[in-house]
């Protein structure tokens, strides 16, 4: 059985589609939870006031339905919203998981979803066949690809994000991260054994997505690799803090500050550390990712107390891995960005032309000589997003035949 779990904010346009794509799915056993919200204070806030009542339209619309095992959880009518601190898409997406979690079998699934995501007709029948093929998997991160869009200030912009996205989860696959997930809400799924096991989702104002899928990884195998993808819509929104729809807004206002693409050297520097793992448990060598641990955790030696609780090598690797998870690797790549910055377009142009041959390179070789992402053609923009996404699914494609 799957159950799709779907938090609606002021996504009431959005949801006729929605209920299409599922309407057209070949697999018919599912059931939806969906939990439409916001903060009940909105609706004595005359600039929220219209969320509010997009909200109550999307419950209206959604209990109309015949066709459909809807169940609705109402966290945005008077009285009913979030109060005080939780709120947002993460607590949200918790809600609705937690729901379903309390009737599922432990082998049921769980696919989470937004309401400006299309998907084939096959998606859902991939996924049962995925975790049936892998049944070691403990999450699925779908790959996903953002459709072009008309307005050119959108897709230039959604452009920017993804090659951004992609030339970062590349370089975490070519040091063997185990970290190589690009974690969207809208492109994952798990078993609810497994999310029964990690106590389930940590809420989270915004970035939920990101820290479920690194507690699941610290937990057991992330699939990579999926059949089918996911089309999450490009567009400008501020319904979560970070993420894909304030990153568009403020890119659109020319603030890429918070997204630069890291050297490659930053990554190297983590991957000379990680080769160091095993010599770390006899005794820690200063490196750059060393230094910055000891500052982050305030201990002399981060590595110490792992050393002192593993009793093999390969159990010590492993915390180190925990440790040093995906979180602390974004935060030193933004310190190495801030103590050694470079333009986007030469970090770009030197990962490209340094790991890809000259013919792997001849198809995107005029885009990369007038390579710009505020100026630049979108066509040319658009070919070395297409090149980066099929990289991308090497990588993935070769995850699962491990």
């Amino acid at each position: 059985m799957l159950f799709i779990a779907l938090p609606v904010l002021n996504e009431g346009e959005f949801l006729p589609r929605f209920m299409s794509c599922l309407s057209n799915q070949t697999c018919r056993e599912f059931r939806l939870f969906v939990c439409v919200n916001q903060p009940d204070k909105w609706w004595t806030d005359p600039v929220k006031v219209d969320i509010c009542r997009n909200n109550v339209s999307a419950i209206n619309y959604l209990e109309n339905i015949r066709d459909t095992d809807i169940v609705i959880i109402d966290r945005c009518t008077p009285g009913n919203g979030w109060k005080g601190r939780k709120h947002g898409v993460g607590w949200a997406r918790k809600t609705v998981m937690d729901a379903i979690n309390v009737i599922a079998n432990s082998t049921d699934i769980i696919i989470s979803l937004d309401a400006d995501t299309t998907f084939n007709e096959n998606y859902f029948e991939s996924v049962v066949e995925n975790f049936r093929k892998h049944s070691d998997g403990v999450a699925l991160a779908v790959p996903y690809f953002h459709k072009p869009v008309q307005d050119e200030g959108t897709y230039r912009a959604i452009l920017r994000y993804e090659i951004y996205m992609r030339h970062y989860v590349l370089n975490l696959w070519r040091i063997r991260s185990p970290y190589t997930f690009t974690a969207l809400g809208s492109a994952t799924a798990c078993p609810v054994w497994a999310y029964r096991a990690i106590g389930g989702m940590t809420p989270k104002m915004s970035g939920e997505d990101f820290y479920f899928l690194q507690k699941l990884r610290k937990f057991g195998r992330v699939l990579f690799w999926n059949s089918e993808k996911v089309y999450p819509e490009a567009r400008f929104s501020d319904r979560v803090y970070f993420g894909t729809g304030p990153a568009m807004i403020k890119g659109n206002n020319g603030d890429w500050s918070s997204y630069p693409f890291y050297s490659t050297e930053f990554f190297d520097e983590i991957l000379e550390t990680y080769r160091m793992f095993p010599s770390f448990y006899l005794k820690t060598t200063s490196t750059r990712v060393s230094d910055f641990l000891c500052g982050i955790f305030g201990e002399k030696d981060p590595f110490a107390p792992l050393r002192s609780n593993a009793r093999t090598v390969e159990q010590f690797i492993r915390a180190c891995h925990e440790k040093f998870d995906g979180l602390r690797i974004l935060q030193y790549l933004k310190k190495r960005q801030i103590q050694q910055p470079e333009e986007d377009e030469t970090s770009l142009h030197r990962f490209l032309r340094r790991f890809y041959s000259p013919e792997e390179l001849i198809e995107i070789k005029d885009a990369l000589e007038s390579l710009s992402f505020r100026n630049g053609r979108l066509e040319e923009l658009e070919k070395i997003r297409t090149f980066l996404m099929k990289k991308e699914e090497e990588y993935q494609v070769n995850s699962i035949r491990c």
